[in-house]
């Protein structure tokens, strides 16, 4: 079985899925734009310097969603796909997974950004499954702010391809994988998979992918 992962921001997506998210809430209203907007870019400065506290960075980027409530918090969603994430997306990164796709890959969506966030996206992408971080739900099925299981995050992302592949009674040597990826954050999972692809990639791990010999895609060039 040849499989296909696509980490999602700025591998996929030129942007930042969740912090564009954060700046479309505080544009809506539903925050204090400057506090919001100041603790948004601490936690993203955290996530790209390798720090961050993912469970509290969920439970501050989903506060203004679960105050909302479900339908407005979709109706919001669907305006963020049309406004934000639509006029985001390019035809090279369209390409790169139907290519996958036409070949017979399973292709999946391997992102540390929450589910409430991406799933639409990865829809939009015609990807055939999505692992994000997963929301912990009430008895009602509203968010509570916490993640439910193993957070989608650096090794995380291999924790969580491993349930994926054992989900379908299959485990690393069924398969054939490749990673697309950006990220330093995903050095356990690009190391882990047959064929890693630093795509967009920062200085630090073009760097590292060049020593390696790994394939190096600017996607977006």
């Amino acid at each position: 079985m040849k499989l296909a992962l696509f980490d999602l921001d700025h591998t996929l997506l030129p942007i930042d899925s969740d912090h564009a998210w954060g700046q479309f809430s505080a544009g809506i209203g539903w925050v204090d734009p400057p506090t919001f907007n100041e603790r948004n870019d601490a936690f993203y400065r955290d996530y790209q310097a390798g720090r961050l506290d993912v469970r509290e960075y969920i439970r501050f980027a989903t506060a203004a969603v679960r105050a909302q409530g479900p339908l407005a918090a979709q109706a919001a969603h669907a305006r963020f796909m049309r406004e934000v994430v639509e006029p985001a997306i390019r035809p090279e990164a369209l390409a790169l997974v139907q290519r996958h796709r036409q070949a017979g890959d399973a292709t999946v969506i391997v992102t540390a950004t929450n589910e409430f966030v991406t799933r639409p996206i990865a829809a939009r992408f015609g990807v055939d499954d999505i692992i994000a971080v997963e929301l912990a739900r009430d008895a009602g099925g509203w968010l509570t702010g916490e993640i439910a299981g193993t957070p989608s995050f650096r090794e995380g992302k291999v924790a969580r391809v491993e349930q994926w592949l054992a989900a379908r009674g299959l485990g690393w040597g069924d398969v054939e994988g490749t990673f697309y990826s950006d990220s330093p954050n995903d050095l356990p999972l690009l190391e882990r998979v047959d064929h890693p692809v630093a795509t967009n990639p920062d200085p630090r791990l073009e760097t590292l992918a060049r020593e390696r010999g790994w394939r190096v895609l600017h996607l977006f060039s």
